[in-house]
């Protein structure tokens, strides 16, 4: 099970740094139009990147594991929100497994603490 932990921690931080990474990108015809429809303004993007960032470094370290996992679920959450206001119910349903990861690391602890 620990090997589980492991491989998902790394997919979560992965996906988090590479998501703000991409942040800082510049953004393509349909990315935009994404933005634009969750009322998301280009500005506010690199906050986002940043915020991603720290959120992906903060999941290595077991002090702030939990409430990296956290603020991750709960940024996906807003995004949901903003896409469910916005009428775009297939954005919202596709959010659905990416909320199931902070939740189930929350479950299966830190994975990098070795007993005796």
């Amino acid at each position: 099970m620990k090997i589980v932990s492991i491989m998902l921690l790394l997919v979560s931080a992965f996906l988090s740094i590479k998501h703000g990474w991409d942040a800082f990108q510049p953004a393509n015809a349909d990315q935009l139009r994404m933005m634009s429809n969750l009322g998301v303004s280009k500005t506010v993007m690199p906050y986002f990147g940043v915020f991603s960032i720290i959120i992906g470094l903060l999941l290595f370290f077991p002090q702030t594991f939990f409430i990296a996992n956290l603020l991750h679920a709960i940024t996906i959450v807003l995004i949901m929100a903003l896409s469910l206001k916005a009428g775009d119910y297939k954005m919202a349903l596709l959010e659905i497994p990416f909320l199931a990861l902070p939740l189930l690391l929350i479950g299966l602890k830190y994975p990098f603490i070795f007993s005796k």
